[in-house]
């Protein structure tokens, strides 16, 4: 008992490192794995381990829950980087109203995807929404054209110069072609997946665009928001799932 009276600071400070050295690792461990949605817990965490070293007198802990608890507005702004971009992005730019009803356009959508998908003809279409997608777009030409079913096909034919890249859609209007899109960083999405699906997952990374993929291997088609891909059974399907993403955006 008098040794453990007479070398109780040593052994709290032998604690206060252990928990340190532990709590170190454990965040690391959290933030290679990319749990963002765990951030609010892990801070709730950091809020209770600095209340409980300053209740024990753990100076090391305490110094390093304080550390992490004043530089976490700057952890969440990196982590939650892209949301961040993306709602100011919406904020700052005005939504201008269009002339053009979407329902038509959505119209020659669907019927330009189900000639493409039969034929086995890919094929890349994104429709812009609150956020601009020319700061994301590579080469492409302008085209500023009506959407027709019929435009939409020609251009995605393999002998036309520009079949490789998107079509890009903004107010309702054929404004661009043959762009290359931002390919997807993200690890988790399948090897298997194309080039057309990737970058259609890239791009709705960064903004809310509405990707439409047609692959040439299976003639499915998909429809990409937020990096997340759905697959269409069936046209109908197709419409409706265009109509709830998009025709909202361009009530009044």
């Amino acid at each position: 008992m008098t040794f453990l009276l007479q070398n109780i600071g040593v052994l709290r400070d032998l604690l206060d490192l252990s928990l340190a050295a532990l709590i170190i690792a454990r965040l690391s461990r959290l933030l290679k794995e990319g749990m963002a949605l765990r951030i609010l817990g892990v801070l709730c965490l950091l809020a209770a381990g600095h209340l409980l070293s300053r209740l024990f007198s753990l100076q090391t802990v305490r110094l390093l829950f304080d550390t992490f608890l004043a530089s976490s507005v700057v952890v969440l702004a990196v982590i939650f980087q892209t949301d961040i971009r993306r709602t100011f992005a919406a904020l700052s730019r005005s939504r201008a109203q269009s002339d053009v009803e979407m329902s038509d356009v959505i119209d020659e959508l669907v019927f330009a995807v189900a000639g493409l998908s039969q034929k086995h003809i890919g094929a890349l279409i994104v429709i812009e929404r609150g956020i601009s997608v020319d700061n994301y777009l590579a080469v492409g030409t302008d085209i500023d054209a009506k959407v027709t079913s019929e435009l939409i096909s020609s251009i995605f034919l393999p002998y036309s110069p520009i079949h490789d890249g998107a079509v890009i859609i903004q107010r309702g209007k054929l404004t661009k072609a043959g762009c290359f899109l931002p390919l997807t960083q993200n690890p988790e999405v399948s090897k298997s997946l194309g080039t057309r699906h990737r970058a259609a997952m890239g791009l709705s990374e960064l903004v809310d665009a509405v990707v439409v993929v047609v692959s040439e291997e299976t003639g499915t088609a998909s429809v990409v928001v937020d990096g997340k891909k759905t697959d269409i059974l069936d046209l109908p399907a197709l419409g409706k799932l265009l109509r709830r993403l998009v025709e909202p955006r361009w009530l009044k």
